[in-house]
């Protein structure tokens, strides 16, 4: 037996090694083996007989739980075994909280210590007190927008929608028993959720070659129940193509991705994010899409896991329990193959999924010509760029309109205009407001030969005068 995410091999004991039992008995239980070294080989153990009466009673002392220590004969020498089940509770070791991940022992610290806390009582961090919310906080648009889906998909009472507000959210178990709104009402059903917690985002990001070349994003805030809808409609407006086809007279226009497996993807990501962790993030290339979440996967898990039937075991329990309601999401553990599937049907590769900085990253391919994308994404950044042109100008009007205005039937220097203006830095205002009027001929200088001229100073032209002269109609 070599040495595994369950198994460690020690040469000799040492008081140290609590920390691997502590860690074991936190994660999924494991064995370590005194007196075998790390090629696997049996050396020679001292005081067995001392240890073997020594242990048990260290990992009562130490940890407060039980383990088996066993005596086993390996390869003409002595091992000492020692079992460790997984604990139902927390356990530490000197105050601290170790946790066996993979091959390596980690000490649990803020967040991670919180988030694994709250697993061994049964809980997630959606079930915790927001202490300063209140019902006011509460979003009844939000809560119309859930009774809609939810009705449509016949997962709630038809006269649940008629309780009030508090009885809504007790019978959707948001309250807490001392009754406190749970993290999950503020996220789901929050005015401001941001109010709570900063980074109740969704990042959407135009890149085209790499993610240095980023051309244009948006920002997605707000309540959780809303949040996918919103962020659909913004790839459709702007970030993916939608090919127009008919059926008949019926004209339609289908998006180049599958959108529910698209969604469900959305759905994954804001189900399962883990809410004290930084913004979701979608970065959109001319080729693919990639959709990244910090959230860690249930204890025991790789990706791997993914792809076999396995249970449903949301990171937010609440926040998944009201998708469920709504109809968002199926409580079957299939969203990933829904994902999968849904892209091989649109003859598209299956999209890669990856642990990835803390949390699960997907990419999923555009069923588009690059070459073709290209284009058409030169073409938008153009009439982006005439957009921006045209707001350009409409402020270069604006700042015009007020020098005129400042100027009327005076002559006046430029101290004196950016007093009346009541506007600081003077370059600011030759570049905003005087050398754009004076370039439309809406004004001209008193000394035109001589730029610099020490006493120069400024007047309405004719075309400045009958402007006014109509504005004040």
């Amino acid at each position: 037996m070599s040495e595994s995410h369950n198994v460690e091999y020690k040469q000799s004991w040492k008081d140290e090694y609590l920390k691997w039992i502590c860690g074991f008995a936190n994660a999924q239980g494991g064995s370590i083996y005194i007196g075998i070294n790390d090629k696997g080989q049996v050396v020679k153990l001292e005081n067995i007989k001392k240890l073997l009466e020594d242990l048990p009673n260290k990992i009562v002392n130490f940890l407060g739980i039980v383990a088996d220590v066993n005596l086993l004969n390996k390869n003409n020498g002595s091992v000492i075994e020692i079992n460790v089940t997984p604990s139902s509770v927390p356990i530490s070791y000197k105050g601290v909280y170790y946790y066996r991940s993979g091959s390596t022992m980690q000490e649990l610290r803020g967040t991670a210590l919180q988030q694994f806390i709250l697993r061994k009582i049964g809980k997630t961090w959606d079930d915790l007190p927001c202490v300063n919310a209140t019902l006011d906080d509460i979003s009844l648009e939000a809560v119309s927008y859930f009774f809609a889906k939810a009705n449509k998909h016949n997962r709630v009472a038809k006269n649940t929608q008629e309780d009030d507000l508090k009885l809504t959210l007790q019978n959707l178990d948001l309250i807490t028993d001392d009754g406190y709104l749970k993290n999950a009402a503020l996220l789901l059903f929050g005015k401001k959720p941001n109010k709570f917690f900063p980074n109740v985002e969704f990042k959407i990001g135009r890149f085209v070659k790499d993610d240095s070349d980023l051309i244009f994003q948006d920002l997605v805030a707000g309540n959780i129940i809303q949040m996918a809808d919103k962020v659909i409609d913004i790839l459709r407006s702007k970030y993916l193509n939608s090919p127009i086809n008919y059926e008949g007279l019926q004209r339609i226009e289908t998006l180049e991705i599958p959108e529910e497996a698209l969604r469900e993807a959305i759905f994954n990501a804001i189900i399962h994010k883990n809410y004290t962790g930084v913004a979701i993030q979608l970065s959109v290339y001319n080729d693919k899409l990639v959709l990244w979440n910090e959230g860690p996967l249930p204890d025991g898990w790789d990706i791997e896991h993914l792809f076999m039937k396995h249970p449903s075991r949301p990171t937010n329990r609440n926040i998944a329990s009201v998708f469920f309601k709504a109809g968002f999401i199926e409580a079957w553990g299939r969203g990933i193959l829904k994902i999968t599937n849904g892209f091989i049907n649109y003859n598209l590769p299956k999209p890669i999924f990856e642990n990835s900085f803390g949390g699960i990253m997907i990419t999923m391919y555009r069923n588009v010509n690059v070459e073709e994308e290209q284009e058409r994404e030169q073409e938008r950044e153009q009439e982006r760029e005439q957009e921006r042109e045209q707001e350009r100008e409409q402020e270069r009007n604006v700042h015009i309109l007020k020098l005129i205005e400042a100027l009327e039937d005076n002559t006046m220097s430029v101290s004196d205009l950016m007093d009346k203006l009541k506007l600081n830095g003077r370059r600011n205002f030759l570049y905003t407001y005087l050398h754009p009027a004076i370039k439309a001929g809406y004004v001209v200088m008193t000394f035109p030969d001589n730029p610099r001229h020490r006493n120069q100073k400024y007047y309405l032209t004719l075309k400045a005068l009958e402007l006014l002269k109509n504005k004040n109609k």
